[in-house]
């Protein structure tokens, strides 16, 4: 089989895939496979959304989320998760590509946003 162009042969197992706006197909696959092999939790993050961490007030009757200050150790490391999912997909894109998804906060709206470009959504599938 061909190796399609713009793809080296024999990418680094340590950096990502990079994205050169074609065979979109094959990038997502190999992205979502370089993911899950970094650490499956960061995939967790782009496919269900960043963890939000809460605290229950008015007698454990409502659910808030807590301030910055308020945010203990666990908090933080669930936090740098959405961060570390967010470098991976944007650390190897063309610029056209990265101005699509700049104001994008988390992962998963990154990861959105490439699908309904390069895929469509699903009411025009």
């Amino acid at each position: 089989m061909a190796t399609p162009p713009n793809f080296d042969e024999g990418q680094s197992t340590y950096r990502p895939p990079k994205f050169n706006g074609r065979y979109y197909g094959l990038w997502k696959t190999r992205k979502h496979d370089f993911i899950m092999a970094e650490d499956s939790q960061l995939w967790d993050v782009i496919y269900d959304g960043p963890f939000v961490p809460t605290k229950t007030i008015d007698e454990g009757i409502t659910t808030v989320p807590k301030t910055r200050k308020e945010y203990g150790d666990v908090d933080r490391k669930a936090i740098e998760k959405n961060f570390k999912a967010k470098k991976i997909l944007v650390c190897d894109i063309r610029l056209d590509e990265y101005n699509r998804i700049s104001a994008c906060q988390y992962a998963k709206e990154i990861w959105e946003a490439f699908q309904s470009a390069h895929e469509g959504t699903t009411q025009v599938k």
